[in-house]
């Protein structure tokens, strides 16, 4: 019989590059917002993947751009930070790139100070030809020894097991680090936020920046009439201005009703129970720069 290995895997890659869609993907079950939109993952989520011989802890980290807040500063602290202690880095690029980007070239001069083993993952190779996609892998080839290379669509399940057989191969002996039925060490909590986070941001397209964030402020599991668990959950959206505000409330209310209901649905699938949400808007200005909210996206080891 095989030994059972372990290990940790960094997620890295610029804002949009695909890799919570990936994630989502490698852990079977949705433990990262998808949005199409600039920084959605503003946290190291970890996904844990089971398998017969191994289990692989997964970080997804914010994308890599141009620091303009507090917030944005640490998001992009948190993704560096990563780096040093991966067993292995899966570096995501996209295939419509021509050549390497100033924000892919910062990532692999962290990725060489570490000299960490590194698989490459080119993503959205459905939008390009394959001429291009030759060019591009020649380009970063000679930029670093890369354990592989390997063309993907983040959003095809076909390229699950290559990703996951290669990584395996890269892990070292080990023990499980967590219980072989968990799939993530967020909270039911921080799934709820990260749930109505992502339904707003997609129902309100570029209507509001992505200055949001959501707190639940209560979240409380008691039967109903019929006997059934159910979860009673409040939670505040907070935005940066008021005209922010009444763009999310929507027309008599409905846009608000529109995330709630689109949250409460996910959140039913994913977590398996019947649940009651309620959600109110706030306007607060400064929260970006609050070292109090911002603080709860750095990475937690």
């Amino acid at each position: 019989m095989e030994p059972f290995k372990s290990g940790f895997v960094t997620l890295i890659g610029r804002t949009n590059v695909g890799k919570s869609t990936l994630l989502n993907l490698l852990v079977g079950e949705k433990v990262a917002a998808i949005a199409n939109k600039v920084q959605t993952t503003r946290t190291a989520i970890k996904g844990i993947v089971n398998r017969e011989n191994s289990q692989i802890i997964f970080i997804d980290t914010p994308g890599i751009h141009k620091p303009r807040t507090k917030l944005n500063e640490v998001m992009l602290e948190t993704s560096f930070s990563s780096i040093p202690d991966a067993d292995v880095i899966l570096f995501v690029i996209e295939a419509t790139s021509k050549n390497i980007g100033k924000g892919d070239s910062i990532i692999l001069e962290k990725i060489k100070e570490s000299n960490k083993k590194t698989i490459l993952l080119i993503n959205k190779i459905d939008l390009v030809k394959k001429e291009t996609l030759l060019n591009l892998i020649e380009q970063y080839s000679k930029q670093y020894n890369f354990e592989a290379v390997i063309p993907i669509s983040a959003t095809n399940a076909k390229y699950k097991d290559v990703i996951l057989d290669e990584i395996e191969k890269h892990l070292k002996v080990g023990p499980a680090y967590y219980d072989m039925e968990e799939y993530t060490d967020q909270t039911l909590r921080q799934l709820a936020e990260e749930t109505i986070r992502e339904k707003a941001l997609k129902l309100l397209q570029d209507e509001v920046p992505h200055g949001i964030y959501v707190e639940v402020e209560k979240m409380q599991e008691r039967k109903n009439k019929k006997g059934e668990n159910i979860y009673d959950i409040d939670a505040t959206i907070y935005c940066l201005r008021e005209s922010h505000k009444g763009i999310i409330i929507g027309k008599q209310g409905e846009m608000l009703k529109k995330i709630g209901r689109a949250a409460r649905i996910d959140m039913e699938q994913n977590f398996g129970i019947k649940i009651n949400l309620k959600t109110w808007v706030k306007v607060k200005e400064d929260w970006q720069s609050n070292e109090t909210i911002v603080k709860q996206f750095k990475l937690k080891s």
